[in-house]
């Protein structure tokens, strides 16, 4: 089930804002059009029924310098950062109460005037915050002290993209040459560049999140053949990878749970795959209609992505994969099992031979407790009196 695009050919950037109870919110970065509109960052909700958004912004704000790059959105929901083509960095607040939503903005001295910023990434616990440059420059950043960690002005050329890994240890960042390097988020130090063949470029990249597999995932363009090559994040060595569809790639993202793999292409498909088997799991082709994808995000806790394109705005679209187990469900699932074993347990004991199993009353055999430990037949007076009970024959 895919979603019709919201506001054509205005949105440069994009992000879900997650919400407790799952009342999920996006914001979308609009570029101005023309004299008449300004650029703006509108948030719109969205209904995990219908899979769709709002049809009317729920908050608007007027970005008076440049138009939006870029947006990272913290873990909690609470702040957002947005990169603007002429003024840095401009950091919001974001406020719910009740039906009303706003943005707020707050001065953060670091992240102003430090020039168009291509790639902005918050770490998984929200304690580092990480920008890359246009003009090749990285930075990372404790949150939400600021604390300059890394300044880097040659980490690149230019930035292509950046991730930071689900520990919060390392950062991973590729450039517009085709190269990528991994970096300490500790203290900024440059740990290892990937190896690649002299006919390879590295695109983009990101970490593992399911806890378990230390990897690092990186599409590698060939050519005209693209391919998801893995690293082990204990020795930065390669250790294989999994050809596509002939498709150049423009994005790369991973859900929050690690399951799934999203991907954009430069010809408008979506593609996810799972990571558990690395197959295609789902495949929409021309869903921004021969547009290069610039975004690929999964939804907090649903099986959807938003995508964004600057012809066809911002596409919501459900995916064909298994629906995951719901905790309640798994319970059910349990005391199903519980009473199945129960009701057999029983069956099997109403037919074994068991020692309480043993008949009564005159049918019973006739041997006297007395009788039975002297090895004796000798039958009691009384065949219903309690030393009646005889042996079993086992």
């Amino acid at each position: 089930m895919e979603g019709s695009a919201l506001h054509k050919g205005s949105v440069t950037c994009a992000s879900w804002i997650r919400r407790p109870d799952k009342a999920h919110l996006v914001i979308l970065g609009k570029s101005r059009r023309g004299d008449s509109s300004p650029s703006v960052l509108e948030i719109f909700s969205f209904d995990a029924k219908t899979f769709s958004l709002s049809s009317s912004p729920k908050a608007t704000y007027v970005l008076e310098d440049g138009d939006p790059v870029s947006i990272a959105v913290h873990p909690s929901g609470d702040d957002i950062v947005c990169s603007t083509t002429t003024a840095g960095c401009k950091v919001f607040e974001l406020c719910v109460r009740e039906e009303s939503i706003k943005l707020l903005a707050k001065d953060l001295a670091p992240l102003q005037d430090v020039g168009p910023q291509k790639c902005l990434a918050f770490s998984t616990d929200g304690s580092k915050f990480a920008s890359g440059g246009e003009d090749g420059c990285l930075r990372i950043f404790e949150w939400p002290s600021l604390r300059i960690i890394l300044d880097e002005p040659r980490a690149h050329k230019s930035f292509r993209d950046l991730d930071i890994s689900l520990d919060s240890e390392y950062l991973a960042s590729t450039s517009n040459d085709g190269s990528a390097r991994v970096w300490s988020t500790s203290d900024g130090v440059p740990l290892a560049s990937l190896t690649r063949s002299s006919d390879e470029k590295i695109e983009c990249c990101r970490f593992s999140r399911d806890g378990t597999k230390p990897f690092l995932f990186c599409t590698v363009q060939n050519g005209d053949k693209a391919v998801v090559a893995v690293w082990d994040i204990s020795t930065w060595n390669r250790i294989g990878h999994k050809k596509l569809p002939r498709k150049s790639v423009s994005v790369l993202s991973i859900s929050l749970d690690g399951k799934y793999l999203g991907l954009g292409s430069k010809e408008g498909d979506i593609c996810v795959i799972n990571v558990k088997k690395m197959e295609i799991c789902h495949w929409s082709k021309r869903l921004h209609l021969g547009t290069y994808i610039s975004l690929v995000e999964f939804c907090p806790s649903e099986r959807v992505v938003l995508s964004t394109s600057s012809q066809w705005g911002a596409v919501v679209t459900k995916l064909n994969v298994p629906a995951d187990w719901k905790e309640w469900q798994l319970y059910l699932v349990l005391l199903g099992l519980f009473l199945a074993s129960a009701v057999l347990f029983y069956i099997f004991f109403e037919n074994s031979d068991s020692f309480w199993n043993f008949p009564l009353g005159k049918n019973q055999p006739g041997r006297t407790m007395a009788s039975f430990f002297k090895g004796t037949t000798e039958t009691p007076d009384d065949p219903n009196s309690w030393e009646s009970l005889g042996p079993l024959d086992l």
